[in-house]
């Protein structure tokens, strides 16, 4: 990795017959903690990531009924404005017993202020005495400016604790500890959430096809 600032020129693996054009992506995702997170697992292979924040990029509407179908508009709104290969992420809480709820709507449930306390207390008051696992999911999608993508999708079982436990990591982090886990993911140090979330899984998945 270059130790100038300026973003290295530099050709990576092939993809199905696409090379990338230098080491420079946008992050399509106004959510501080998931651009964090993603910044993160592409450090290492030394890509620069710019948020669309930061490049004034507007949220599109996610008018999709899947995570695979969110994630695809935001990266490819993202990748068209920018001229930039796009990165975006959907995730969400998958409840069973509440028929898949929160799922794509889960942040939503947060409220136009984006309260996830308020989205764990409905979360908590609609389960009740119902079982209480959960599986978190994250669609990854890669995008380039001429419309092309490409989908990653991560999964990580586990149940819901209350009250919420941890201020490390967003959204519903403090409410979900992982399968064979004790911590919730608001409480296990971030490198080992990075190790071992639905997003790192997903993001694994990437790495396979572009950088192996």
């Amino acid at each position: 990795m270059s130790d100038t600032p300026r973003t290295p020129s530099v050709t990576l693996p092939r993809s199905r017959g696409r090379e990338w054009e230098g080491a420079r992506l946008v992050i399509a995702s106004h959510n501080s903690g998931k651009v964090e997170e993603i910044a993160a697992l592409l450090a290492p292979f030394g890509i620069a990531a710019v948020a669309a924040e930061t490049l004034a990029l507007p949220e599109p509407e996610e008018t999709g009924e899947t995570f695979e179908a969110n994630a695809e508009l935001k990266a490819k709104a993202a990748a068209e404005a920018s001229g930039l290969i796009a990165l975006a992420d959907d995730s969400g809480l998958v409840v069973p017993a509440l028929g898949g709820a929160p799922g794509i709507y889960s942040a939503r449930w947060a409220g136009p202020a984006k309260d996830f306390r308020v989205a764990m207390e409905r979360v908590h008051r609609e389960l009740g005495d119902k079982n209480r696992a959960a599986t978190f999911v994250a669609v990854l999608a890669l995008a380039w400016p001429d419309g092309r993508t490409e989908l990653f999708r991560g999964e990580v079982p586990g149940s819901l604790t209350w009250p919420p436990r941890g201020e490390r990591g967003f959204g519903y982090d403090p409410m979900f500890v992982p399968l064979g886990g004790t911590l919730t993911f608001g409480e296990i140090d971030p490198a080992e959430k990075h190790r071992i979330s639905h997003r790192a899984r997903a993001f694994a998945k990437l790495v396979e096809r572009h950088f192996r």
